[in-house]
């Protein structure tokens, strides 16, 4: 061996978003000039400098460089003792390179975002938002969640109550909310309520959302039945005040001094008032899931027939993950099957991928805007989209819409492949209601592929968050499996 190291320190210690310096000395034990070159390697080789990248050492001589690592503050980081290594290569005697060792301790640090999906819900009866608590820290959050609200007006039934999030993932509670009383007519009215996300020793993180509660019946209609009501009073009230009287004009028996006539026929009775009718509960229909049209055209023609190019449009018509997933579940019916397809910035739909392929691009720089998914064997899948946001003060996208899902056989759709769409960050996903687990792996801009992750639902994990909540890191290509 012609080359001595030393690390000082060997270990060393760093808060997330900070730096520290560890001093590399080394020594040419050879007899000949030799120059050495320096490369991190290991984990947190991405956060790792050396400066200088090589030396050139005399024999005997001792020179030193510096290692600076940085890691970020985001969930990457992971808490605790991380060993690193530095590659030391002779330009003289490549064979002789060496690797030394040291331990770099990452500090833990506790970061929590709620948002609400969607902030304001509508009801007569009942509300249904959903609370996406995000764990932006390196360490594992758990809490509890509550609503209250001014006047104990609504009551909340909240499932989980209790969460606990791995760095980076995220985690949904469903919450139901009920008003204590019911609005039978007039205007709606809006019922502010909070959500507070509750950890030990830390103060609760308020989520504000607002319900807004419909009335039984609309309000023209209790404006037409009061008015309704009123004329039928006064009609009634008209008719039993008027005494109709009936005198004779008769001369020729004037002598007897008294009429000798008939008494007047009474009136006819007038017919009864139609009685007032209430109008029945407008319920809305239960949500469809459809399959949107191909982005290639919209498929057969106008006409009347079923001939004349119908065929050679079935071959221009774009595949989508449905079409991919049937033709595989066809010929492979015993096993459970997942095919995606991404909306890539500049190229529009790829084709689809199935069962752990790529679908997008690698290192093109072209963020992705939306997937297609669908799926069999798996009773179905729900997913929502996590994208850039312009508007952003924390450095964070947000969520655009709320859950959207198929059934098996069936494509699902989430972001949006308008022109100018914004980028994908992220996304979570499940299937068959979260009771199967789905995996997923994406590449991130300027971060590379991420490691396959999956949902565990034995463990209580119904959900799969996949990507970052970074602003600035986009999604440039999935894998999925089931």
């Amino acid at each position: 061996m012609s080359l001595w190291t030393s690390l000082e320190p060997a270990s060393a210690t760093v808060d997330p978003g900070s730096s520290t310096t560890v001093r590399l000395r080394l020594r040419n034990t050879g007899d000949v000039v030799d120059e050495y070159r320096f490369e991190p390697v290991g984990d947190i080789a991405p956060w790792t400098t050396v400066e200088p990248q090589s030396l050139r050492l005399y024999p005997g001589t001792t020179g030193t460089v510096e290692l600076t690592f940085a890691p970020p503050r985001t969930s990457d980081a992971t808490a605790g003792p991380n060993a690193y290594a530095i590659r030391i290569t002779p330009t003289e005697h490549p064979e002789a390179t060496t690797v030394p060792e040291g331990n770099l301790t990452i500090t833990p640090f506790t970061e929590v975002r709620a948002e609400l999906v969607p902030p304001t819900v509508k009801g007569r009866f009942r509300g249904r938002p959903k609370l996406a608590v995000d764990n932006l820290g390196n360490t594992k959050v758990t809490a509890s969640v509550s609503g209250s609200d001014n006047g104990d007006q609504l009551s909340y039934d909240i499932h989980p109550s209790n969460i606990q999030i791995e760095p980076g993932r995220a985690a949904f509670v469903k919450a139901t909310l009920k008003p204590r009383q019911i609005i039978w007519f007039g205007s709606k009215e809006e019922r502010p309520y909070t959500f507070a996300v509750k950890r030990s020793g830390v103060t609760p993180l308020d989520v504000e959302g607002t319900y807004v509660q419909r009335s039984f019946l609309p309000g023209w209609l209790a404006t037409f039945l009061g008015v309704f009501l009123a004329l039928a009073i006064t009609f009634l009230t008209l008719w039993l005040a008027y005494k109709p009287q009936v005198r004779s004009s008769a001369t020729e028996i004037e002598e007897a001094g008294v009429s000798t006539l008939p008494p007047s026929p009474s009136a006819p009775a007038a017919p009864p008032a139609p009685p007032a009718t209430s109008a029945p509960p407008v319920t809305s229909a239960p949500p469809q899931t459809t399959e949107p049209e191909s982005d290639s055209g919209s498929g057969g023609g106008s006409g009347g027939g079923s001939g004349g190019g119908s065929e050679e449009q079935e071959k221009k018509k774009a595949p989508t993950a449905a079409t991919a997933v049937r033709q595989l579940a066809a010929a492979d019916p015993g096993r459970r099957h997942i095919c995606y397809r991404a909306f890539v910035t500049g190229k529009g739909w790829t084709a689809p991928e199935c069962d752990g392929d790529t679908a997008g691009t690698v290192g093109q720089n072209r963020p992705l805007t939306a997937l297609n998914i669908a799926v069999s064997g798996v009773n179905g899948t729900a997913s929502a989209a996590f994208v850039h946001n312009p508007d952003s003060t924390n450095g964070q996208g947000h969520y655009i819409e709320p859950w959207s899902g198929a059934r098996d056989g069936f494509d699902n759709y989430i972001g949006d492949s308008k022109k100018d769409a914004p980028a994908m960050l992220g996304f979570t996903i499940n299937v068959d209601e979260g009771k199967r687990a789905v995996c997923q792996s994406v590449h991130q801009h300027d971060r590379g592929w991420q490691n396959l992750a999956c949902d565990k639902p034995d463990e209580g994990e119904h959900f799969i968050f996949g990507g970052t909540l970074d602003n600035g890191v986009w999604l440039e290509a999935v894998k999925f499996t089931v």
